[in-house]
């Protein structure tokens, strides 16, 4: 039996982040990559909810902005953006980022 896979609404939330004065630097499955890397997108199960992690480098007050104001522009898109976690790049082998989720 197949795995049903989850419809990803990236033009929307492309719309969402632009609406906040960023866009997108790059998307990868179920990730995508703001402009900055302060925040981090993953999209869920749930076709209309989105998981919005923090970068542990960002500035605290200017990404709880932004992470507000993507809140209230996915709200007027019918979709949700939650508080995800903190999370940390780093350079791996052969130019790979790797991300690391903190607890």
């Amino acid at each position: 039996m197949s795995e049903k896979i989850p419809i990803m609404k990236l033009g929307v939330v492309k719309e969402i982040v632009e609406a906040t004065g960023m866009g997108i630097s790059y998307a990868y499955e179920d990730l995508v990559f703001l402009d900055h890397n302060a925040l981090l997108l993953q999209f869920t199960q749930d076709s209309d909810t989105v998981l919005v992690h923090t970068n542990r480098e960002a500035d605290t007050e200017p990404a709880q902005a932004t992470l507000a104001a993507l809140k209230q522009a996915a709200r007027e898109r019918e979709m949700i953006f939650l508080d995800g976690q903190v999370y940390a790049l780093t350079q791996g082998e052969d130019e790979q980022i790797n991300i690391e989720f903190i607890p």
